[in-house]
């Protein structure tokens, strides 16, 4: 199921919004209501937080203990929150201030980061220690020269939104914290799930205003949208765990129970608050919350119990490198624009079907391109 939205998200991203049908795209933040492509980033972050109790319990056993698995989950944000306001920035890059183009900024910044992230399978530790080196060294060269603004008003970096993967990483803070704390007890973690649930209510009712001096590098935490979904995939995943799988019926019949009432329980928000993922409101993240149970659930049956496997094949690959598949695809957007290199003819056609089918073809190529990159030992790894 990652490496599906994974691809859904290559996909709603490269489309050509004014040539696809509506229900493809985004929504207007002010409008109540929902696309293809306000449900792919919340999918994902649903899946980041279903993958945590295995992830730490593989830690466990390995002999980690707290304060390593600590440490783990504060590298791992840091960089993620280091990657996502790097790529969030590059928009806002001013080329005559800083004396380089958006297109190589970017390119420079990508291959920094590949540099600095990879995971190498070289054992000549000086080779290792210099890539890193001269990863560090690029990303610092280029937070440096970079200057966005006018000459008049010349400014730096802003932490904005975060970008997607800064947005990951406080989401993936949040739940990774929480399952420190709660582990495997439903109860502690379902608590911390009505927490976020209610910051963001209280934020959408405009109730956190006391908190505003906190929001520049807190405000993900605080509106409590972003938390409340990957917490929400964090508690279905020790849900399941905790459920007996040979009893297969009460397992199926249980998710998709739960699936209906937290997307019932989105419906019922929507008294109250549009459905909007600009906004962030709670009604458009139990919404999205209850579609990716319901998701899981139908991959589930489809794939493990009536072992229809080799269709879904395809997206392994970026289910299994997700960060590569994510970023890798960017370096070739860049170096495409940079030289006007007309790859995406297909984009302005008159045709709807060409312009959705062309999006279609690039998303499944930068799967296997990712897939290639990792073959050669290309793969980061944080």
């Amino acid at each position: 199921m990652r490496g599906l939205t994974l691809f859904l998200m290559l996909f709603v991203n490269d489309l050509f919004v004014p040539g696809v049908p509506k229900w493809m795209v985004h929504t207007d933040a002010n409008f109540d209501g929902m696309g293809l492509a306000d449900w792919v980033f919340p999918g994902f972050l649903f899946m980041v937080g279903m993958a945590i109790p295995f992830a730490m319990q593989s830690r466990i056993k390995r002999g980690e203990n707290l304060p390593l698995l600590l440490v783990h989950v504060m590298v791992r944000t840091i960089s993620l929150l280091i990657i996502g306001l790097l790529s969030m920035n590059v928009s806002r890059l001013n080329p005559e201030l800083s004396g380089i183009s958006r297109h190589l900024w970017a390119i420079l910044m990508l291959v920094s980061v590949f540099l600095v992230w990879n995971q190498y399978k070289i054992k000549n530790r000086y080779l290792l220690f210099s890539l890193k080196a001269i990863g560090i060294l690029g990303l610092i060269a280029l937070a440096v020269i970079f200057r966005s603004g006018t000459p008049e008003s010349p400014g730096w970096m802003e932490t904005g939104w975060w970008g997607i993967l800064g947005l990951i990483g406080w989401g993936y803070l949040a739940a990774a914290l929480v399952y420190l704390v709660s582990r495997e007890n439903l109860l502690f973690t379902g608590l911390f799930f009505f927490l976020f649930l209610m910051l963001n209510i209280l934020n959408e009712l405009n109730l956190t205003g006391f908190l505003d001096p906190l929001k520049p590098v807190l405000g993900v935490l605080i509106s409590g949208n972003i938390p409340m979904i990957v917490i929400a995939g964090l508690f279905f995943s020790v849900l399941l765990r905790r459920l007996e799988r040979k009893d297969l019926k009460t397992w199926i019949f249980t998710g998709l129970i739960v699936g209906i009432v937290v997307l019932t329980a989105g419906f019922v928000l929507r008294n109250w608050f549009i459905i909007s993922k600009i906004k962030g409101t709670p009604s458009w993240g139990m919404v999205c919350n209850g579609i990716s149970i319901l998701v899981f659930m139908t991959l589930y049956l489809v794939i493990d119990v009536w072992g229809f496997r080799k269709w879904a094949s395809v997206f392994t690959p970026a289910g299994q490198n997700s960060l590569t598949t994510y970023l890798a695809p960017d370096v070739l957007y860049h170096l495409i624009w940079m030289f006007s290199i007309p790859v995406f003819f297909y984009k302005h056609a008159e045709m709807q079907w060409m312009v959705v089918g062309g999006s279609v073809i690039w998303a499944f190529a930068m799967i296997g391109f990712a897939a290639l990159l990792s073959k050669v030992g290309i793969r980061l790894k944080l």
